[in-house]
């Protein structure tokens, strides 16, 4: 019995699932068909929304079109009408062309037919001409008969005549025009060199270079003179003994005073006494050490002048040796003038001349340089040759062109003059040792000669100030208005000239300018 109720309890519930799942799959198929028609009812729906938009964006999308092809279609007639426009002007210019050349085919047969008339008439002229010049042969061939005839010459006799008077006179002309010609280039000659003397003076203004022959030391006090005296003075014995310089103690205050006319000895002295005082010690032995140490370095310090004055001067490829007589130089002084100075100054000069001749500067530079190196002997054998002859033989030694040697050895006259370089260095060196104040032997008598030339003018009544200027050859004379009138003031620049040509001696010619000026002051307060 249980096993029937249980096999009946599981019948049922499996009856029940059963139909659990048929009615499950009946509602399912229920709603399904619900869900299908409301997507076909929403498809329906969207497939009339979808085609009443297309038909907006249709007719929209028309409009567009009808409207952008209006657009066009009116470029498209702006186009064609300025294509009319053109083609329209085209044609108008053509039709003007073919008037213009219209007209000028009329003017053109107009003038052709003028110019064969002008070719009859010239035809008929040049006859006329031929004509006229047989007629004229045949006359002057007549002519010419007759005058044979008359002067019993022939043509040739008479043709010969002519040209014997006539030659005669051309050479007398051309006689004259060649000595005219030759009195204007001397006078031009003349203007040309002074111009290119003043100009090569003017462009060179080195300083006024004076040496003296003695050097003066100082000290710091009159204690140190003791110690270079030495005891029974054999410190000042050894210092002039390895110099070779006099050295002079003297009363003068915080100084010693070292007298040679040799500047390389006096220097080394110097030098020396400067290093001997510094150390302190003092003693013959100390004394003979150090000359000679200066010794070197003057002769050191002497290349190296002479180096660098070559190197400012540009002048290339000189001889070891020159470059130390050129150094040596800057030691030694003529006629109180330094000679390193001199020479420098010489050599400027001499190339500004050579360039404005036309002449090779450099050449002439290094003979201006070199043309006193003859003044610096090194052995008493080369005293006794003249300063000139010496530096050529030393120039020829040492080899240097001929030019250069020649223009060294004949600025004095000693030898022939064989080269334009010869009387450029002469000039130039009289240049740079005549001119005022350069020398000492002149600088007295050239400053007594612009006070002789003040005092003149302040001789004479309302003069106020006087000035001698331009080295003398000008007197500047101020005078006072209320004294003397214009009139006055020409009458005095003529008196005061008279007086100093009559009472004076002076070289060229001296200008006076007088000078009055009018002043007016007034104050406002």
């Amino acid at each position: 019995m249980d096993t029937n109720i249980i096999l009946f309890i599981v019948g049922g519930v499996i009856i029940g699932v059963i139909l659990g799942f048929i009615t499950a799959k009946t509602l399912e198929k229920s709603n399904a068909s619900k869900l299908i028609k409301n997507a076909e009812a929403d498809a329906k729906s969207i497939l009339k929304d979808a085609n009443s938009e297309g038909e907006s964006i249709k007719k929209e999308k028309i409009l567009q079109a009808k409207e952008k092809f209006i657009e066009l279609k009116s470029e498209h007639e702006k186009v064609i009408l300025g294509r009319d426009k053109k083609m329209a002007d085209a044609e108008k210019r053509t039709k003007d062309k073919e008037s213009q050349v219209s007209s000028e085919l009329a003017k053109y047969k107009k003038s052709n037919q003028s110019l064969e008339d002008k070719i009859k008439d010239y035809d008929f002229k040049l006859e006329y001409l031929d004509k006229k010049n047989d007629e004229l042969d045949k006359a002057q061939k007549s002519q010419i008969k007759q005058l044979e005839v008359i002067s019993s010459l022939s043509a040739e006799d008479a043709k010969s005549q002519l040209i014997e008077s006539l030659k005669g006179e051309a050479k007398s002309d051309a006689m004259a025009y060649v000595q005219n010609a030759m009195e204007e280039a001397k006078l031009t000659a003349e203007q040309d060199a002074k111009k290119i003397i003043i100009n090569t003076i003017q462009r060179i203004g080195t300083e006024e270079a004076i040496d003296n022959c003695v050097s003066v030391f100082n000290i710091e006090s009159d204690d140190v003179k003791g110690r270079i005296i030495g005891r029974e003075g054999r410190n000042i014995r050894a210092i002039e003994a390895a110099t070779g310089v006099e050295i002079i103690v003297d009363d003068t205050p915080e100084a010693i005073i070292l007298s040679c006319f040799d500047s390389v000895r006096r220097e080394v002295a110097r030098l020396s006494l400067h290093k001997l005082v510094t150390d302190g010690r003092i003693h013959p032995a100390r004394i003979e050490e150090i000359v000679q140490k200066t010794e070197k370095q003057i002769e050191q310090e002497i290349i190296e002048n002479g180096k660098r004055t070559v190197i400012d001067l540009g002048i290339h490829g000189l001889h070891p040796e020159l470059i130390k007589l050129v150094g040596r130089m800057k030691y030694r002084s003529s006629y109180g003038q330094n000679l390193l100075q001199h020479s420098r100054e010489v050599a400027k000069l001499c190339g500004v001349m050579a360039a404005e001749l036309g002449l090779n500067p450099k050449l002439a530079k290094r003979a201006g340089l070199l043309h006193d190196i003859g003044k610096v002997p090194s052995s008493e054998a080369d005293m006794e040759t003249p300063h000139a002859i010496l530096g050529m033989q030393w120039a020829e030694k040492h080899g240097e062109k001929p030019e250069v040697c020649n223009a060294i050895g004949a600025h004095h006259d000693e030898i022939e003059m064989t080269t334009l370089l010869a009387p450029i260095v002469q000039v130039c060196d009289a240049i740079s040792g005549a001119r005022p104040g350069a020398r000492r032997q002149v600088l007295d008598s050239y400053i007594q000669r612009l006070k002789d030339l003040e005092e003149v003018a302040f001789g004479f009544n309302g003069v106020n100030k006087a000035y001698a200027i331009q080295a003398g050859r000008e007197l500047r004379v101020m005078v006072e208005s209320d004294k003397v009138s214009d009139e006055d003031a020409s009458n005095l620049s003529f008196e005061i000239s008279q007086k100093i040509q009559t009472d004076m001696t002076y070289p060229g010619q001296v200008k006076v300018t007088v000078i009055r000026e009018t002043r007016a002051v007034n104050i406002a307060k």
